[in-house]
């Protein structure tokens, strides 16, 4: 799939619109073709009069890749000393210095060397944004991060670095697509890893089943936002009413990141805003909790703000009168909550939240519960 746009419709865009957009490439494996498929977009845009430059290209030392950058401009990149190892990343600041109306900028889940003004590529992707020019991008499907805990229990692999939703729902997506069989070979002919590195990764990330997990979830994340947009392109006007919201509700219980990578995913469905929220009582105020307790609420609530969430903390002696307020002043439809952990003697004398949030809340409103 190429852009949804002509590169005549795009230029147009651009002339007549300030925000800056960021289009994100998305495949499931390394190899199946991301960065060529940018390349081939992008001097597509600058035949077409558009100012493309490439901030940073990975070409992973694949010939077909790097004969493709032609003769699109290239930022030097900035030098960075690493433990007595010089090494390349993307110079950011010379990019909005050129400021084009499109850049390049590859492997947008990349962590930065240490000693880089920000830690995620991403974070420089979003300055540049900020700045007014356009971004193209590319990631793996596997690196999202409200799909992280998934992909590592069905395919055994830990993805270690991740970029939040609140980065991808704000981009248009682009599948890039081959078929299982097709990559698997492009794996044994060499075009993907060195050949010391063949063997290891067909036995290991690269099996077939897999690669057709991961496959069916890039088609499936790609194909969402397609549906969102065009339904967003056939509503007329104004929506009705107040827009629908999701709200994750914390507790100082550890276990909150399942709770907020779900909330993450159902408000990218519902192409909605969402909230996590905590409550702190009487009995789990600061004084009152120890120093690990305090490090993991805090710890959990910069988390839903890296996912996207607006976070709120609210005070009260009422845990579930505290929410359903909360819910109702902010047209919640849409409520996450983890099971508690919690015996039946506290049930008895505490009484059980959910089943009270439930009752009050009323019709209107989808309780879900995640276990632990």
């Amino acid at each position: 799939m190429s852009l949804r746009r002509s590169p005549e419709e795009y230029l147009a865009r651009l002339e007549k619109e300030d925000e800056a957009r960021l289009t994100i490439y998305v495949g499931f494996a390394a190899g199946v073709g991301k960065t060529y498929k940018m390349l081939a977009d992008a001097h597509d845009l600058k035949r077409a009069g558009v100012d493309v430059v490439c901030g940073y290209i990975e070409t992973h030392g694949r010939r077909e890749t790097e004969e493709m950058i032609g003769d699109l401009e290239v930022i030097p990149r900035k030098k960075i000393e690493y433990r007595g190892i010089l090494l390349e990343e993307m110079d950011t600041e010379a990019v909005m210095f050129r400021h084009p109306q499109v850049a390049l900028v590859d492997e947008l889940a990349h962590t930065n060397v240490p000693g880089s003004k920000n830690a995620k590529r991403y974070q420089d992707v979003e300055e540049i944004l900020a700045a007014g020019i356009d971004v193209f991008s590319t990631m793996n499907i596997q690196h999202l991060e409200s799909v992280n805990e998934f992909v590592e229990r069905a395919t055994g692999v830990k993805v270690r670095e991740t970029v939040p939703d609140r980065i991808v729902r704000r981009a248009e997506l682009i599948n890039v697509d081959v078929t299982v069989d097709t990559l698997r070979e492009r794996l044994l002919e060499g075009r993907v890893y060195p050949p010391e590195r063949v063997r290891q990764a067909l036995e290991n990330f690269f099996t077939e089943e897999n690669l057709s997990l991961l496959r069916e979830l890039s088609l499936h994340e790609t194909a969402r936002d397609l549906e969102a947009r065009y339904t967003a392109r056939r509503e007329n006007g104004p929506r009705s009413g107040e827009p629908e919201r999701v709200m994750v509700a914390l507790s100082s219980k550890p276990d909150a990141r399942s709770l907020l990578r779900r909330g993450s995913r159902v408000a990218g469905r519902m192409n909605t805003d969402w909230y996590a929220v905590y409550v702190e009582t009487p009995r789990t105020a600061p004084e009152r909790l120890s120093a690990t307790a305090q490090r993991q609420i805090s710890e959990n609530l910069q988390f839903a703000r890296e996912l996207g969430a607006e976070v709120v903390v609210l005070k009260g002696k009422d845990v579930v009168a505290e929410l359903v307020r909360f819910a109702r002043e902010h047209n919640v439809t849409y409520v996450i909550m983890g099971h508690p952990r919690r015996s039946r003697w506290e049930k008895f004398w505490r009484g059980d939240v959910i089943d009270r949030f439930i009752y009050e809340i009323g019709e209107g409103v989808d309780v879900q519960i995640v276990s632990s």
